[in-house]
């Protein structure tokens, strides 16, 4: 009898990457997908494994701060891929490193990611919004589910438990239209405890639902006919350390769509109110 699907055992998978021989000017990993119902590689799993390779590549002192990457290609999730990390800087407090995903020996995903040894300084953050019910409130109120099979499918083989605030953009009903949403997110089950894991799973949630602020926006859900969504680049600040297997809320807005693209902006905080992190993305969006 085949063993039941645990999707927090794919992702840990897929983060696992295999290292090949060092060459004169990159370092060469190799990894696999989890399944996707499209059949596309899910972006934020591409994000976590570039993240992955380069930091294999850097001392056991310095943490990634901040990434800026583009999405070239849709990638293949049946195939595997490959990850070339320059090693562009090193220096006495910052290491810079290049990555690129390759299939087929096409590039889909490129990266360009700093990493710090960290020192005292200063230090302020935005506070958390105030009066967001808890991600218990969140689950006890909310409705039936309306999600179409495809979501359904989706959010069940996620590794990553997802509870909208205000309603979820699943189904067919419309959301209010404003450009803003949150999100309780975590984990499905306990990560093991190694840091560089959940800044990687940090990562890899950070590119679920932060395409919808743009939607919500407009009144558009993810089951309207004939939508096409595709992200674009996706920049990220780690500010301080966090568990992925607890719940951190996605505060998340849109400031602006035109010309068939819309840019969403997100932060996630813990729920004592820590400012974990910044994201930015822009993605291609066209509505019928």
């Amino acid at each position: 009898m085949a063993s039941e699907f645990d999707p927090v055992d794919a992702m840990l998978a897929v983060l696992d990457l295999a290292s090949s021989a060092a060459r004169t000017t990159e370092d060469i990993f190799t990894g696999t997908s989890h399944p996707m119902p499209s059949g596309r590689i899910f972006g934020g799993q591409v994000l976590a494994q570039a993240i992955v390779a380069a930091d294999r590549t850097t001392d056991d002192d310095r943490v990634p701060h901040s990434m800026h990457g583009y999405f070239l290609r849709p990638g293949d999730a049946t195939q595997g891929l490959t990850f070339s990390v320059d090693r562009i800087h090193d220096g006495r407090s910052f290491s810079t490193r290049r990555t690129q995903a390759f299939q087929e020996g096409v590039p889909i995903f490129s990266m360009i990611a700093s990493f710090e040894r960290e020192d005292p300084g200063l230090e302020h953050q935005e506070r958390m919004p105030d009066g967001i019910p808890s991600p218990e409130e969140v689950a006890r109120a909310r409705p039936a589910s309306t999600v179409q099979p495809m979501s359904r499918r989706l959010l069940d083989e996620s590794p990553i438990e997802v509870l909208h605030v205000s309603g979820d953009l699943y189904g067919v009903g419309l959301p209010d239209a404003e450009p803003r949403q949150a999100v309780w997110m975590r984990a499905r089950r306990s990560l093991p405890d190694d840091p560089a894991l959940h800044r990687a799973v940090l990562a890899y949630l950070s590119d679920l639902t932060i395409q919808e602020p743009v939607l919500r926006a407009h009144g558009v859900t993810w089951a309207r006919q004939g939508l096409k969504v595709a992200s674009l680049d996706h920049a990220m600040w780690w500010h301080r350390p966090a568990r992925a297997d607890d719940w951190l809320l996605y505060v998340q807005e849109s400031p602006s769509a035109r010309g068939g693209r819309g840019l969403s902006t997100g932060r996630l905080f813990t729920r004592d109110g820590e400012l974990v992190a910044s994201v930015a993305q822009e993605i291609m969006v066209r509505v019928p």
